[in-house]
């Protein structure tokens, strides 16, 4: 089980779903911590150097399902590499008021 899950669905249009895609394009081309639009809230990952990836494409009857998934460990930014440094969390959640609300580390869960 999961230390912390947020799951959205909702039905976009393919211009949407095409600006979703480029936000999170941005993020992982920027790097370090992001700010991902999550509905009327925000989600602030950091995002490593490297990640693991899979791509699922599924197609039942008449619907396609693709899925992209990243996964990368939070054990190595919460370490941190600077001396004395503190590392940030790793993901938090930001409610649709703006305030930014701590979430529980994922670090040793799998779901």
């Amino acid at each position: 089980m999961s230390d912390l899950k947020v799951e959205r669905k909702e039905s976009l249009s393919r211009d949407e779903a095409a600006q979703l895609l480029s936000l999170l394009s941005k993020a992982f081309t920027v790097g370090d911590h992001a700010e991902l639009p999550f509905g009327p809230s925000e989600v602030t990952l950091y995002i490593p150097d490297r990640v693991r990836t899979e791509i699922e494409v599924e197609v039942e009857g008449d619907e396609v399902e693709v899925e992209v998934e990243f996964k990368w460990s939070m054990v190595d930014h919460e370490t941190g590499s600077a001396v004395g440094a503190t590392a940030a969390s790793p993901v938090r959640a930001r409610q649709g008021n703006g305030a930014r609300k701590p979430t529980r580390s994922t670090r040793g869960q799998k779901r």
